[in-house]
């Protein structure tokens, strides 16, 4: 037998390790009833917003629309973006804090890491795939706001050729994919809070004190971000360009602040995963 017939079914088996190991943390991220009901809380908040929209123009039908939230009773697309723009900066981050709140320090607490890490698991492996089931995550509470915003946006309002922030016209398609490329804009800060958060976890093994830190964490970014004497700092808060989502509705697109801001969150994401890895590697599991 030659050597690239023995490496191959070792590597093909690595491979589905990695999968099992991926599809495990998945399970417990989505499995968890807190969690399923967080995922209802996201989808109804936009429910809530696109009926109290609707009120509002049945009230006053000729109010100004001149703003992102307005413009919803012009399309139903753009409530997919205000359903983002709403949750961004309280829901979407309190829902990551929940699920990196629970990814070391819950386990822990419950023991079963302890069993996870004897079985053995190497750490490395755990955490990455703890850091990627984080990011899914991520990904799918954007996900599920927009989706609510589009589906509430089509039982409310009508759905067509939407009008972009600097007047000209797009086809639905290319609007739902501005709407997809905001849910992967998003996704991608609200994971680099997930390995703050995942960082958290590994100093305790307190999944409510994980989660209350990061949330706080996510809260004091928001206020330091919005102190005009601080300007000089906000460049590098991550939550700083969170908002330039809104730039996918301009024609042509601004890129400047969205490429800076996936630049900002790759960094805190790096820099985070490596403390947390630095942590996690010698941490004691006693529980």
């Amino acid at each position: 037998m030659s050597a690239a017939e023995v490496v191959a079914p070792r590597r093909s088996r690595a491979v589905r390790a990695w999968f099992r190991l991926l599809g495990s943390e998945l399970g417990l991220v989505f499995g968890r009833r807190r969690n399923r009901v967080g995922v209802g809380v996201l989808f109804g908040l936009v429910v809530l917003v696109g009926i109290a929209l609707k009120v509002s123009q049945v009230r006053h039908p000729r109010s100004p629309a001149g703003d992102l939230m307005s413009a919803v009773a012009g399309n139903g697309i753009f409530l997919g973006f205000a359903g983002l723009s709403v949750e961004i900066a309280l829901f979407l981050p309190l829902a990551v804090s929940v699920l990196a709140g629970d990814a070391v320090a819950g386990e822990a607490n419950q023991g079963t890491l302890r069993y996870l890490l004897i079985a053995p698991v190497a750490r490395g492996r755990l955490l990455v795939m703890k850091a990627v089931s984080l990011a899914i995550g991520s990904l799918v509470g954007a996900a599920v706001v927009a989706l609510s915003g589009v589906l509430t946006g089509a039982v409310l309002f009508n759905i067509g050729p939407l009008t972009t922030l600097s007047g000209t016209r797009l086809g639905v398609t290319e609007g739902l994919l501005r709407l997809l490329l905001a849910v992967g804009y998003l996704a991608a800060g609200l994971s680099a809070l997930a390995m703050i958060g995942l960082f958290i976890s590994t100093l305790t093994e307190q999944p409510i004190a994980a989660t209350v830190a990061t949330a706080m964490v996510s809260t004091l970014l928001w206020i330091l971000d919005a102190v005009p004497q601080l300007d000089w700092l906000h460049p590098w808060l991550l939550v700083d360009r969170w908002m330039s989502f809104v730039d996918l509705l301009r024609d042509p697109v601004f890129t400047d602040r969205i490429v800076t801001g996936l630049w900002v969150d790759a960094a805190y994401a790096a820099v985070f995963l490596l403390l947390a890895w630095l942590r996690f590697r010698n941490k004691d599991v006693t529980s």
